[in-house]
């Protein structure tokens, strides 16, 4: 039970620590909170050291911690500003879509093999995780009778790969990027962007009287969206909660942000961030290194193929058709990290205006990834 609790301060504390570092040293503010939250649950997480129980601890934490940080991440949303980033968002979200589905069929055809006839359900998994996430991961090994181990081994990879991908994106992404395609134009100056998330600056005078008490009160407006959104999910199938939860949170968010007195709340978004890092380090030290097996590298070579060919694809679009960096990036993270991811890359890019569009993105790609990795299973079958 200590060991228990010793785990919980860790997660809940560490970021204040996390926080001051980004304030002190400059070495650490360029690294970012967030890669220094990953890096640490890392550690932490493959030290042996995790109490008997963790996990459930964990899987605790993530349940709580994004659905509640994302309404107050919205509540200082300007939808205004976020229509006129739409075209771009869609036009994104389709080359996603599209990258994807090509980097599924292209690996197929380069990697089957009759001694693993099933492939074809490996593909059909892939475009439901990396279209939507974890949850039509789950979905498609019902629906198309996946064998437990092989299902087990396809996420411990897909955990493996994606964790490479998330941090590519959120290190060294946004300058990569930058060589090929224009730069997000925001509307506010890059020195009001930048303190945004300049570390412990953004978090002074969080709790003193004047502000805390209007805080807590958006704080617990998110609870209350959050309980409001995981009711109405009991009443749908339990493969589609998912979904309908993040699709509730958000939509109330946003309602939320139109109210001004939510609206004008101050440190909202900065309070949601601080959830984020608690994420980070949660989902960082789930982690397990050791649990990885290298007996059937044709699924690990398939991962690899459609996380990295798709972003591939999907930058040559982007190049061809104007779309700017940030706005590729987050579409990229919602598509194969799903939308908790989200807003952990807008606080690396140092942009909160693109939250609300990477969120829709993910919410449509939860939305049709159980369709679209069924359809395409049963296409894949057939050669």
């Amino acid at each position: 039970m200590v060991g228990i609790i010793l785990l919980v301060l860790f997660y809940v504390l560490s970021p204040v620590l996390i926080l001051y570092l980004d304030h002190r040293f400059s070495f650490v503010n360029k690294i970012g909170a967030v890669v220094v939250a990953y890096v640490l649950g890392f550690v932490v997480g493959n030290l042996g050291i995790m109490p008997e129980g963790s996990h459930e601890v964990q899987e605790v934490i993530t349940m709580i911690t994004i659905p509640l940080a994302i309404p107050l991440l919205l509540f200082s949303s300007n939808i205004r500003q976020w229509l006129k980033l739409a075209g771009s968002t869609a036009l994104s979200l389709l080359f996603g879509l599209l990258s994807v589905l090509v980097m599924v069929f292209v690996g197929f055809f380069l990697l089957y093999t009759p001694t693993f006839p099933e492939l074809w359900k490996i593909g059909g998994m892939l475009i439901g995780v990396y279209t939507g996430g974890t949850p039509n991961l789950a979905a498609l090994k019902i629906m198309l009778d996946i064998d437990p181990d092989i299902y087990l081994l396809t996420h411990t990879y897909d955990m493996l790969i994606s964790g490479i991908y998330f941090l590519f994106l959120i290190t060294i992404g946004q300058r990569f990027f930058n060589l090929f395609l224009h730069p997000f134009k925001s509307g506010k100056s890059n020195q009001d962007a930048e303190s945004d998330f300049n570390g412990m600056n953004a978090y002074l005078g969080i709790w003193s009287k004047r502000k805390s008490v209007p805080l807590l009160k958006a704080l617990f407006i998110s609870v209350l969206i959050f309980a409001i959104a995981g009711g109405i999910s009991l009443l749908v199938p339990e493969n589609s909660q998912m979904v309908v939860v993040i699709l509730i949170i958000t939509t109330l968010g946003i309602g939320a942000s139109l109210l001004p007195q939510i609206n004008k709340t101050d440190k909202t978004f900065e309070l949601g961030m601080y959830l984020i890092l608690i994420f980070s380090l949660d989902v960082a030290s789930m982690v397990d290194v050791k649990e990885l097996v290298t007996s059937t590298p044709v699924i690990l070579g398939y991962l690899s193929l459609v996380i990295f060919g798709s972003l591939f694809l999907q930058t040559i679009l982007s190049k061809i058709f104007k779309i700017d960096t940030d706005t590729l990036m987050v579409t990229s993270t919602a598509l194969i990290c799903s939308p908790p991811f989200v807003p952990v890359v807008a606080g690396a890019l140092k942009n909160r205006e693109i939250v609300v569009s990477g969120l829709t993105v993910g919410i449509v790609g939860y939305a049709v990834g159980n369709y679209l990795g069924f359809l395409v299973a049963q296409v894949l079958s057939t050669f």
